[in-house]
């Protein structure tokens, strides 16, 4: 079966590329900057030496953090912790509250608590952010689906009671370390664990709870795939629909998440191809979704490769260039987070302790079998990781070499994020950060 065939609406919409993608990424991505260079009397300073490098993306980039020091050997996890702050400035945490308090009354936050499978405790996933600059990302508050077994057979009232003390817990411990809070998940799913899943007012309910708790921090609703980019496109559609009414009975909802997990079988994934892959209707449905005047964001990401074979390979990389290409130029899009960092760690059913020593590695086992990640199981980089790599760190990256005018002032045009800059001048030279900020004035002077 020709794999290649996936690629075929990207290739037949290049001239869309150019014409709306890549015109798309200079306008909304990018912005000027004034750096004015005086002396010590305040006098302009022409000829002055200036180097700028971007050191940050104001974009989010991300992965889920699930695996940290969760894998066999102190080497694996070191290489592990290596690649993800290589690429990624925002992890994605697991704040599945069946592994947050799997008993009731006893929560799983501190680094040193009893181990889950993909499930690394809060406080340690929060250490490794704040070591390297990474912006943490709750998921999921309110996933019913993921509520605790001892909430099965409780009342709505008792199930609310419960979800307000995770709340307020949650919220003492990080509102003031994670910006993003995603309130709601996958509430398209036909089955749950409590009563309180069947209200009609509870996406209602939970959207006020976490205003009342996360006063500062955006809320965030979040669907599975098919409910965001393969329905009909319309304001009908469920998933535009709920969202839509709950904002209009007072949800406060400040961005509309969407995963894009592609988990088909390779015949499958070509016959759905002219939905997933075709740019044109990627950026009908964010276009769609932006006229709920709402940022948006893709939440989890998985692009099968299907083996280690080198064309497989290849194409995971290059469906994952131009998927990022797409969703970086739209002007409501701010987050892109992939899924699973490496091979062979993915989520399996039941994980009991056998299940998960037969699942690590068997690439025939659960999600595994799509080999989904960047790396592989040997934690080797595949063509997609690399792929990211130049796109963030290099494509869309920032660094230039620049003389001050007579003026001792120059602009130039950059990648929203942070900066290193370094002026010299005769045999001076000054060092200092700055941000080009798609929200700021972008006018910095430095004296030297």
């Amino acid at each position: 079966m020709d794999r290649y065939k996936t690629l075929e609406f990207f290739e037949k919409n290049k001239e869309f590329f150019e014409s709306t993608v890549n015109e798309n990424i200079e306008k909304y991505r990018k912005g000027n900057m004034t750096v004015s260079v005086i002396d010590e009397n305040g006098n302009a300073v022409h000829n002055a030496k200036i180097k700028v490098n971007q050191i940050k993306h104001e974009f989010k980039f991300g992965a889920n953090l699930f695996m940290l020091d969760e894998l066999e050997t102190d080497e694996k996890n070191k290489l592990y912790k290596d690649y993800f702050k290589s690429i990624f400035n925002m992890a994605t945490l697991p704040f599945y509250w069946s592994s947050i308090e799997p008993e009731k009354g006893k929560v799983r936050y501190d680094k040193n608590s009893e181990k889950y499978y993909r499930r690394p405790p809060i406080d340690l996933c929060i250490e490794y952010c704040e070591e390297n600059g990474i912006e943490p990302r709750e998921h999921a508050l309110a996933y019913e689906h993921q509520f605790p077994k001892w909430l099965s057979n409780a009342t709505v009232d008792e199930v609310k009671e419960a979800l307000e003390e995770r709340y307020k817990e949650t919220a003492q411990r990080y509102a003031d370390k994670i910006p993003t809070i995603e309130v709601t998940n996958e509430m398209l799913w036909d089955h749950s664990v409590t009563e309180f899943y069947n209200e009609n007012d509870y996406i209602e309910w939970c959207f006020k709870l976490a205003e009342r708790y996360f006063p500062n921090n955006q809320l965030v609703i979040n669907e599975y795939t098919e409910a965001f980019w393969g329905e009909n496109c319309r304001s009908t559609d469920s998933y535009y629909a709920y969202t839509e009414a709950n904002m209009l009975k007072g949800a406060r909802i400040d961005a509309i998440g969407a995963q894009f997990h592609v988990f088909e079988s390779r015949e499958s994934e070509i016959n759905k191809a002219s939905y997933l892959y075709n740019p044109k209707r990627l950026y009908d449905h964010m276009n769609l979704y932006s006229n709920l005047s709402k940022h948006l964001q893709v939440t989890e990401i998985t692009i099968p490769a299907y083996s280690n074979e080198k064309e497989d390979e290849d194409i995971q990389a290059k469906i994952l260039e131009y998927l990022y290409t797409v969703w970086f130029s739209h002007p409501s899009m701010e987050q892109i987070i992939y899924w699973n960092l490496v091979d062979g760690y993915a989520y399996v059913e039941n994980p009991t302790p056998e299940a998960i020593r037969w699942s690590q590695g068997n690439m025939t086992v659960g999600e595994n079998v799509y080999y989904g990640g960047l790396l592989r199981f040997d934690m080797t980089p595949k063509p997609a990781y690399i792929t990211l790599d130049n796109l963030i760190n290099k494509k869309w990256h920032t660094e230039l070499d620049l003389i001050s005018s007579d003026t001792g002032s120059i602009s130039f045009r950059g990648f929203f994020g942070d900066y290193e800059i370094e002026v010299t001048f005769k045999e001076k030279t000054v060092k200092g950060t700055f941000s080009l900020s798609s929200k700021g004035k972008n006018e910095i002077t430095v004296a030297i």
